[in-house]
């Protein structure tokens, strides 16, 4: 089994990123953290590596997605509760994310996301586990 993950994003701007996550409440590994890459830490042993366009393109020959308007990945983080979920997603839009599609309550789950500055799509979901579902 793995033991870390490290996703990696291409971004336009560094300092918009970075302030963008600190107004959600995430905190960057300053270990490896600088004006081409950003670690941003999202849980133990969660990472996501935010990486400034032109860096981004040497660890690639591919061309680089635009994710305002192409999707390659979508992240999808749990959360321990709908509130958690909630207060997440309204921090990103405080801090200029936009929702792409509205709230989605299946019962046993309820997801929200958001689209950060470069067009990522985020998402949060709370899962009622089996004891939760039988009351």
């Amino acid at each position: 089994m793995h033991q870390q993950i490290f996703v990696n994003l291409p971004i336009e701007n560094m300092a918009s990123s970075q302030a963008f996550f600190r107004a959600l409440g995430y905190e960057f590994n300053p270990q490896f953290t600088n004006d081409q890459g950003a670690c941003l830490v999202v849980g133990e042993n969660l990472f996501v590596m935010l990486l400034v366009k032109s860096f981004y393109q040497t660890f690639t020959d591919k061309a680089i997605a635009d994710a305002r308007t192409t999707s390659e990945v979508l992240v999808c983080f749990s959360c321990q509760s709908r509130a958690e979920v909630d207060a997440l997603v309204d921090k990103a839009v405080a801090a200029g994310g936009t929702t792409p599609r509205p709230a989605q309550d299946l019962g046993f789950m309820y997801s929200r996301s958001f689209d950060d500055l470069d067009g990522h799509t985020w998402e949060f979901v709370h899962m009622v586990d089996a004891s939760q579902a039988r009351g």
